[in-house]
């Protein structure tokens, strides 16, 4: 244990050199990740037919290629998942990260490549636990065990090469030989496809583990909590596992849990460090704990644009490169990867707090918004709107999602948030008014349209009994792994199954 834990920390601290090195040459870092992309696509049938031999600029590749989508890329990834070699990476790739999104019912299949497991999703591990280290000298995550939930996809063989799972099942599946010593529960558990009988599972393979790090999605890590506590009769998890110390997650915004994890895990030292991961890449960490950005991961094979919000509904949209951005503007992302996702349209936007060092939050969803009204309400505004009423009324949230009402020949149009609340406010409707004047305070379309009730009138809020956003998930078959509950929609497609099952 010792020579494998001199091992990781030579690893460690090479990796934390190189981030001090792009962080220096942010956009020289970015061209090389660039042009090493280019050099190793050239001969894929993408790369000839846009011709990556004769891009000598990062103007020349924005001129060439045209920003795509998975609608664009699908008829070549399926290609790809059938066998078929050289089409948008070298080589055969035999893996795919299932993803069904969050949007529509519909499986994506993103490719991994193995250039992308070792070279983003691997690598982005060791740096997430470099910057730790480096934070928090006095750290003991060395001496205990990290406990992941895994996927909630089966790891399924396609065709004879060829095999699929969500992306913490693939990664778990493949997980490197020094990682398997740290993490539990074995891969037998971790990759159970049953969300509940894992859960069950994990509980009873982990209650007498050392546990000192958490890695995953925060809202089923609440699933695993409650049943390791029911289990136990504890009252909180430092009686379960006393040297926990630091939980990494991502996948969905944490600040609607913060609270629950406080009184689950009543420690001032514990730790929350929040990452920005996805099937398609891992792009960024937070470095600072005491700040909720983001630095944006430059050498890990992703190439990055950004396309302005304001201009990525117009037909004659443009990406910029990272060079040109500015701070407090809100960008659409793009990216070109060593799985072979070029100028692909992530469908994440995000806006910069600083440039040199590129630190950035995720402000939500191109497609998660409610904008029915010319309100332009996105995920962010909604999170720190509820963070206000929360601490005005000592409510506690647990689960949300809204959407529009329409107008029609008698009724002026609203937004209806169904809210599955941990504590619930003593007066709903005050509740509602204070949620509703804290998004006039944030979004200043929001308050023109509210202006006097002229065009929306005040939000409404429906109060869900605890456990309904779960029974919901189970219904869809999107319970566990990458799985998040969709926080706005433009249309009623996710309140109206919602409301039909609270009438059950």
């Amino acid at each position: 244990m010792r020579i494998f834990n001199k091992s990781v920390e030579k690893l460690f601290t090479s990796r934390y050199r190189k981030y001090e090195y792009f962080s220096k040459y942010p956009v020289e870092q970015q061209e090389q990740v660039l042009f090493s992309l280019l050099k190793k696509a050239r001969k894929t049938e993408w790369g000839k037919k846009y011709n990556y031999k004769s891009i000598k600029s990062i103007a020349d590749y924005a001129e060439n290629v045209p920003l795509t989508d998975y609608e664009i890329l699908k008829a070549d990834i399926n290609r790809m998942v059938e066998g078929e070699k050289n089409i948008l990476w070298p080589g055969a790739t035999r893996w795919f990260a299932k993803s069904s999104g969050t949007t529509n019912d519909k499986s994506k299949f993103i490719p991994i490549s193995k250039d992308s497991l070792e070279k983003c999703h691997y690598r982005a591990s060791l740096d997430v636990f470099a910057h730790y280290i480096r934070c928090n000298p006095d750290t003991k995550i060395l001496k205990g065990k990290n406990l992941t939930i895994g996927g909630s996809h089966r790891v399924n063989q396609l065709n004879k090469r060829v095999r699929t799972g969500d992306l913490s099942a693939v990664l778990l599946y493949n997980l490197p030989f020094l990682s398997k010593f740290r993490n539990t529960p074995g891969a037998e558990i971790a990759l159970i496809p049953d969300f509940e009988e894992k859960i069950d599972k994990i509980a009873e393979a982990t209650i007498n583990e050392n546990i000192i790090s958490f890695a995953g999605v925060p809202s089923w890590f609440l699933v695993l909590i409650k049943k390791v506590l029911e289990k136990t009769g504890k009252n909180n998890l430092l009686e379960v596992w006393p040297n926990l110390e630091v939980f990494v997650h991502g996948g969905i915004n944490f600040e609607p849990y913060r609270e629950q994890y406080e009184k689950l895990i009543p420690s001032p030292k514990m730790r929350y460090m929040n990452t920005y991961n996805a099937s398609e890449g891992f792009f960024g960490l937070q470095n600072d704990l005491s700040s909720n950005d983001f630095i944006l991961m430059l050498d890990n094979g992703i190439y990055y644009e950004f396309i302005p919000m304001d201009d990525f509904f117009k037909d004659d949209r443009k990406a910029i490169p990272l060079s040109e951005v500015k701070t407090g503007v809100n960008y659409a992302m793009v990216i070109s990867t060593n799985g072979g996702l070029w100028r692909y349209i992530i469908g994440d936007t995000v806006q910069f707090t600083s440039t040199y060092p590129f630190k950035f939050i995720i402000t939500g969803r191109t497609k998660h918004f409610i904008n029915a009204f010319g309100e332009e309400l996105i995920v962010d505004n909604a999170v720190k709107g509820l963070q206000d009423a929360c601490q005005k009324t000592g409510a506690i949230i647990s689960e949300f999602t809204a959407g529009p009402v329409f107008m029609d020949a008698s009724h002026k149009g609203r937004h209806q948030w169904i809210i599955e609340f941990e504590k619930e406010p003593e007066n709903l409707e005050d509740f509602a008014q204070k949620l509703d004047l804290a998004l006039q305070s944030l979004n200043s379309d929001y308050e023109a349209k509210r202006y006097k009730n002229l065009t929306l009138t005040q939000l409404e809020i429906i109060n869900a009994p605890q456990g309904t956003f779960y029974q919901w998930m189970k219904q869809r078959g999107k319970v566990g792994g990458q799985n998040k509950i969709p926080r706005l929609s433009n249309n009623r497609d996710f309140l109206d199954p919602i409301l039909e099952l609270l009438q059950k």
